[in-house]
């Protein structure tokens, strides 16, 4: 049977008395890739932004692990976020930026914790294939090296969760193939759980485990790619989804073709 990491209960939320999240309420298993797709506005984000303890729902819960952690810190949640925008110290090293987060920790200013430390980033570094960039800042790095800094950041800390905000949209085809390859490696190596916020069709169906299908403020469909595309649970979900993907694949056997 499988354990069930975080369960998310009957989640409200309004700005400026507009519906965000209506009555929203999902479970995610341990080790498991959702991806949470939706057009803009329907409230991924938002949903992400709870989990990770940067905003308040107006009412519902979080847990993880089967621990109330609706109100917690988000350091005190165990998990990490990845950023669209890479979110990294322009100022820094390569080495800086992964290791910064560790080294501030009051429990790893001794010697022996901070050799500890370096051991562990460089190896992470060395994972994410940054290794000849180690020493270099962020602007003389392209945007999919940027984002496996902040990949990289966020995997040190050894979070039990890591939340992605449609980290890809901005790179081109072949670095977020590449970065589709490193992530679905990391969610075998270090069984992490990951969920995804995304936008585009494909990419959910070529990384996920299941999909949770959203729609004004609401969850329309949570499942695995396959029983999407055979038992879409009504018209939007076909036509978002399903369909979305059909014309994707026809456009590309139409190109293939000339």
């Amino acid at each position: 049977m499988e354990n069930t990491k975080l369960q998310v209960k009957d989640l409200q939320k309004e700005y400026d008395g507009q519906v965000v999240l209506d009555n929203v309420s999902f479970s995610v298993n341990e080790g498991e890739f959702l991806s949470i797709l939706g057009p803009s506005g329907c409230g991924k984000t938002t949903i992400l932004r709870i989990l990770i303890g940067l905003l308040k729902a107006d009412s519902g819960t979080v847990l993880k692990d089967g621990e109330d952690i609706t109100n917690a810190l988000p350091s005190n949640r165990g998990m990490g976020i990845v950023f669209q925008n890479y979110a990294l110290f322009e100022n820094m090293t390569v080495l800086e930026n992964v290791e910064y987060a560790l080294k501030i920790r009051k429990e790893n200013k001794t010697p022996a914790r901070k050799k500890e430390i370096r051991e562990q980033v460089l190896k992470m570094i060395e994972h994410m294939e940054l290794t000849e960039h180690i020493d270099k800042r962020p602007a003389l790095l392209s945007g999919g090296q940027q984002q496996r800094v902040a990949i990289a950041r966020t995997l040190v800390m050894n979070p039990d969760i890591i939340l992605f905000d449609e980290p890809m949209s901005a790179l081109d085809v072949a670095t977020r193939l590449a970065l589709r390859k490193v992530l679905k490696d990391i969610q075998k190596e270090f069984g992490t759980t990951m969920i995804y916020i995304i936008h585009d069709q494909e990419e959910a169906f070529a990384m996920s485990d299941r999909i949770m299908v959203m729609d004004k403020a609401q969850i329309v469909q949570i499942d695995t790619p396959e029983n999407l595309v055979n038992k879409p649970a009504n018209d939007y979900v076909k036509e978002f989804v399903v369909d979305n993907i059909q014309i994707k694949v026809d456009s590309l056997v139409k190109y293939v073709r000339g």
